[in-house]
């Protein structure tokens, strides 16, 4: 009895030990630093934007800016207030931007923050008039 207990329990020992190991193998392949890259890379919406096309550089370009021009509010980062801002303006005909609106906010001065970053955007002259809205994403 006692020589089988012994058994069970060095079969048990050896099936965790095994199992550590081939998940130690799985990752050893990995990069350490994919998951800074990771982070380094700038957020872009999933849905297309079509103002997007009027701006140098396209929607990676865009969003590349915001990404430098945004900056965390205070009280959104006090409170850990994340999210999505939604803002709207009108593209004119000749590439100027006007009728900032806030259409969605987390609050805690995202909206502010979103429209302000919005503003600074400058795009190209389509030569039409274009209503569109962009989203505008707050992460910590």
């Amino acid at each position: 009895m006692f020589t089988l207990m012994k058994i069970k329990i060095s079969f048990l020992f050896l099936f965790f030990a095994l199992a550590t190991f081939s998940a130690l193998a799985q990752t050893d392949g990995q990069k350490p630093d994919a998951a800074q890259e990771e982070e380094k890379k700038v957020w872009v919406p999933s849905q297309v934007i079509p103002v997007a096309e009027h701006y140098e550089g396209g929607l990676e370009g865009m969003y590349k800016a915001i990404d430098d021009e945004l900056q965390y509010p205070a009280l959104a980062k006090r409170n850990r207030v994340q999210g999505e801002c939604l803002v709207s303006f009108t593209l004119n005909e000749d590439g100027s931007t006007s009728n900032f609106k806030v259409l969605r906010s987390q609050g805690a001065g995202t909206g502010e923050e979103a429209v302000r970053v919005a503003k600074l955007l400058k795009f190209k002259a389509p030569g039409y008039s274009l209503d569109t809205s962009i989203p505008i994403l707050f992460k910590l």
